[in-house]
């Protein structure tokens, strides 16, 4: 049976309830999978998204920062939560759909404004989160499994609006580039997005400092679907809903959809 999946940074799922229930209405996603909720599990507005038709999450949470849900029209199950770098941080849940799907929902630590570990801390944390998800992928190869999420990072040229100027801003540096890579390769992972999109600009993210984000465009890619090589060629129909950065009071990030013929 098909199913439509988003992934969205919604920057607070309870100041932009509103915003969701409108996605939910105009776009319908069978599962929804957003972070940086900024909000504990228990404090998640789950009345209208219920009304809506989405009565199944699963979600870690904490006051003010980070968190992450599957909000999903099926039922979900549980499928664990990783507390990679041990940043104490809530930044991944997975749940497992009836077909048998699991579904990782990750937010990637962001890294500071400095590409140093040596005097940035955040930016090691950053890598650290990345090695750590890489190890576990190697120590225990996913199957039948889709990740998304806000990851952080724009891997290709063609995800940024400037290559060679953002080689050294953080998101798009060579040793960020190279430590995405390596938990790709261990997963396994197929980039649904670029699989369907292979060519050609495309971004979801773009800074709420830019007066202009529509005219400037000066956007990246840091918002993904990947899925194991054993389900990947199922994927079909990935879209960005570029529309949505242009919502009233919106997130910085557009939502990212693929469909899934499993």
């Amino acid at each position: 049976m098909p199913f439509t999946l988003a992934t969205w940074n919604i920057n607070s799922v309870r100041l932009r309830e509103a915003l969701v229930a409108r996605l939910m209405q105009e776009e319908a996603p069978d599962v929804l999978c957003l972070q940086e909720c900024k909000s504990p599990v228990d404090k998640i507005p789950l009345e209208m998204f219920e009304a809506l038709g989405y009565s199944h999450m699963v979600a870690r949470g904490q006051k003010g920062y980070n968190g992450v849900a599957i909000l999903s029209k099926m039922p979900i199950q549980e499928a664990g939560a990783a507390d990679y770098a041990n940043l104490g941080h809530a930044r991944h849940i997975a749940g497992q759909l009836e077909n048998g799907v699991t579904i990782h929902n990750f937010y990637v630590p962001a890294g500071g404004d400095k590409p140093d570990r040596e005097i940035n801390e955040k930016f090691g944390q950053k890598l650290d989160y990345l090695t750590d998800m890489r190890d576990a992928f190697r120590a225990n190869a996913p199957e039948k499994s889709i990740l998304v999420g806000d990851l952080n990072i724009a891997p290709r040229e063609d995800d940024v609006w400037d290559h060679k100027k953002l080689l050294r801003v953080v998101s798009h540096t060579p040793i960020e580039v190279d430590h995405l890579a390596q938990v790709q390769e261990a997963g396994d992972w197929v980039d649904v997005t670029r699989a369907d999109i292979p060519t050609g600009r495309l971004y979801s993210w773009w800074s709420y400092r830019s007066p202009d984000w529509d005219a400037a465009d000066k956007g990246r890619r840091l918002d993904h679907v990947w899925a194991t090589s054993d389900i990947a060629n199922a994927a079909h129909s990935s879209r960005v809903l570029r529309h949505v950065r242009g919502y009233e009071g919106p997130s910085d990030h557009a939502p990212v959809f693929a469909t899934f013929d499993l």
